[in-house]
């Protein structure tokens, strides 16, 4: 079976080169436009091209299907498009456009956490666990019959970044056991039940704004959902600062106004309305990531530090 596969970040290109190292045909990638990267706003090409480079496969480059892309991968003369992370929807005529259809490797348990954020929104929400999801691509945003699902337990403290390589490597697992009943014609199709769907819209930096006056759970949750990106953020003497990582502190702690700093036994803790918050790396504005207690003992007027200021 003759397959196209739909790409652009780099947990996608990981996807990529998984599936062609285990003998997948894959004739051509379909990836998003160069775009500048960086404070100097580099002209750089996806992880998902760089990676269809090296393994010698085709690829189109664009941010939508027009008449001009499509005909580039009706070309190919594939049976099937996988989609993972190409980050555009598929207009109708591309979708009826391979004789097998497009699939969907989307991070959730469909038909919850529909959307851009699914990982992001997992943990968001503190959830216990997760999964990956392949459905048949349909004109809807995530809403198409499901193929093949995987579930995984959400590890105590796992970031974004964390869960997502673990989800990245459990979604190339379902399509290797996935792609062979489709190219057989025996893969069953499930429709989801809509009225049970969950959204997880895009993430955007003012989404990972710390508010002091939610609870440290709250808070923590926050935190390891926005690293890496965009990172949880709050500010100080009216300069961004980054929180990369953090846990609610579960001992005993002086009282005080949301966002004060105290430090208790080396601990560097924010009061937050329920709970502190215990940060371990954070990152100043102009400076590298450190540990917070590097950065407490940098600072030289201890007295009424206050984040959110």
């Amino acid at each position: 079976m003759r397959v196209i596969f739909a790409g652009t970040p780099l947990n996608a290109a990981a996807t990529l080169i998984a599936l062609k190292k285990s003998g997948i045909d894959i004739v051509g990638v379909l990836t998003r436009t160069d775009a500048p990267i960086g404070r100097k706003k580099i002209l750089t090409q996806s992880p998902v091209a760089d990676a269809a480079e090296v393994l010698g496969i085709p690829v189109v480059k664009a941010n939508q299907v027009d008449e001009s892309a499509l005909s580039q991968l009706q070309s190919l003369n594939a049976d099937l498009g996988v989609v993972v992370a190409y980050g555009a929807f598929l207009n109708e005529t591309t979708l009826q456009s391979l004789p097998k259809g497009w699939i969907n490797l989307h991070y959730s348990l469909l038909p919850d956490l529909r959307g851009a954020a699914p990982v992001q929104h997992a943990l968001l929400q503190g959830l216990g666990s997760t999964g990956v999801t392949a459905f048949q691509l349909d004109k809807g945003m995530d809403t198409g019959p499901i193929l093949l699902q995987a579930p995984t337990v959400i590890e105590p403290d796992e970031n974004a970044g964390r869960l997502l390589n673990r989800l990245t490597d459990l979604g190339v697992s379902v399509l290797l056991e996935l792609l062979p009943s489709i190219a057989a014609g025996i893969a069953k199709q499930t429709p989801q039940d809509d009225s049970r769907a969950t959204f997880a819209p895009k993430i955007s930096r003012s989404h990972a704004l710390i508010d002091w006056k939610q609870s440290a759970m709250s808070i923590q949750q926050l935190v390891l959902a926005m690293n890496p990106e965009p990172m949880a953020w709050t500010t100080l003497d009216e300069e961004s600062f980054r929180i990369l990582d953090a846990r609610a502190y579960r001992g005993d702690y002086l009282q005080a106004s949301p966002g004060t700093i105290q430090s208790i036994d080396e601990k560097v803790l924010v009061a937050c309305n329920s709970g502190a918050l215990q940060l371990i790396n954070v990152q100043p504005a102009g400076k590298n990531e450190m540990s917070a207690s590097d950065w407490y003992r940098g600072v030289k007027n201890k007295e009424n530090l206050v984040l959110g200021s």
